[in-house]
């Protein structure tokens, strides 16, 4: 097994780095050098700075940070929704760092986090149904598919330029009993 990624809640200034990664791992041409990439779904950014700087200084939020070499190369978003579930999304991996490993350690250590911080017993996430892949990917680590779905929010290009009409989100969710030695107590 590998070790724990070495992650740090990010800071406002960490803004305009993060906001690079996320949206060359998602959207345009560079998003293209990983699996992750939404090009054909959606044009535009991912996240913007002052969407990002909010839930950075959000209290009921937390964005997880891994860096290589002093430069931030991974990040998670984590938002306490209630007492005992949270709401994970914006994994992200430097587009030539996906396949490697990263993405599974960061999520992980994601839901560890969320347990010891704030003794979560379940978490969710919403996944663009166009991604089966992705889907099939968090399906391998514990989500379930809910069948219950959002609409994607077509007026509002902070969130990206939607290349096709049918885009929704299904809510993927995971309870924690045992997340990866962290026993959840009651």
């Amino acid at each position: 097994m590998s070790e724990p990624l070495s992650l740090r809640p990010a800071t406002v200034a960490d803004v305009p780095a993060l906001v690079a990664l996320v949206n060359s791992a998602y959207r345009g041409d560079s998003s293209r050098a990983g699996w992750t990439t939404e090009a054909d779904l959606l044009g535009g950014q991912r996240i913007d700075a002052e969407r990002l700087a909010d839930t950075i200084a959000a209290p009921s939020a937390v964005v997880l940070v891994h860096e290589a070499l002093g430069t931030p190369s991974a990040c998670v978003q984590l938002e306490r929704t209630d007492a005992y579930d949270c709401y994970i999304g914006m994994l992200t991996v430097q587009p030539t760092a996906q396949g490697g490993g990263i993405g599974r350690r960061l999520l992980e250590a994601a839901e560890r986090w969320a347990v010891e911080h704030w003794h979560s017993r379940s978490v969710h996430m919403t996944v663009i149904v166009q991604r089966t892949e992705l889907i099939a990917w968090y399906e391998r680590r514990g989500y379930a598919r809910t069948g219950r779905f959002e609409p994607f929010p077509y007026h509002d290009v902070r969130f990206g330029v939607p290349q096709r009409g049918d885009l929704r989100f299904e809510v993927l969710r995971k309870a924690f009993g045992d997340v990866a030695g962290v026993v959840h107590r009651q």
